[in-house]
């Protein structure tokens, strides 16, 4: 069968004479004998002992149109190339994660140019507090950061609750904890019951983010899909 539009497939010639005389089972040895060129489609096909199993189509393939299948393997090639990102940043040394963080935020709108976020960057001093940087181009307020580079360990509730008392600690009411790794429960319950207001990026976000804003990344290839204009042909 061959997929045509969601909900629909066309059945060939060769599968009208099978339905009209079906054999008992249809097993992978029975394909292999009756239709060779079907071969690649059949699971394990390259094992004598799976010949007498019942065929099991690989996933959902059989029912999927060609622009779900298009969006099943981008979706792949975007989680293999986040994957791809988040380990390349986790061996980088912490002063270059901050200065990522701070390129990032200014790919997304926030703190006017880099050269302005770079003169930002450092003026904090310690205390809890890794950068600043404008929330607009006119600075009419200011974030304050906080870059964890981790392997592997969560960010627990003491670490948020040590970057709100620093936020406290400058008056100041908008912060942002970015993690290589992931937050633990208790530590993103809290900064969901406080009244400062604290955005949490984990890992996987982060590099959903550095994809979304190209940063550390190149585009190689780009498809257009079109479909028919029904309007135009409807009108000529």
């Amino acid at each position: 069968m061959l997929p045509t539009r969601r909900g629909y497939v066309r059945v060939t010639d060769e599968e009208r004479q099978l339905l009209g005389q079906p054999p008992d089972q249809i097993t992978v040895k029975y394909l292999r004998e009756k239709y060779p060129a079907i071969k690649d489609f059949i699971s394990g096909s390259g094992s004598s002992d799976d010949s007498e199993k019942p065929v099991t189509p690989h996933s959902n393939e059989a029912s999927q149109t060609p622009e779900e299948m298009l969006e099943d393997a981008y979706q792949r090639l975007r989680q293999e190339l986040a994957d791809e990102i988040l380990s390349q940043v986790k061996e980088m040394s912490s002063q270059a994660f901050e200065r990522l963080v701070i390129e990032l935020l200014v790919k997304m709108g926030y703190g006017g140019t880099l050269k302005d976020a770079g003169r930002a960057v450092g003026q904090s001093g310690d205390g809890g507090i890794d950068g600043i940087i404008k929330e607009d181009r006119l600075g009419l307020d200011t974030i304050y950061l906080q870059a964890k580079r981790y392997t592997d360990q969560a960010v627990g509730r003491p670490a948020i609750q040590a970057f709100v008392g620093a936020l406290q600690g400058v008056r100041a009411r908008k912060g942002i904890f970015i993690t290589t790794t992931r937050f633990a429960a208790p530590a993103i319950e809290y900064a969901g019951n406080i009244d400062t207001k604290v955005v949490l990026i984990d890992g996987p976000q982060l590099a959903e983010y550095m994809i979304d804003f190209n940063l550390g990344v190149t585009k190689m290839n780009s498809f257009e899909v079109k479909r028919i204009d029904s309007d135009y042909f409807e009108q000529v």
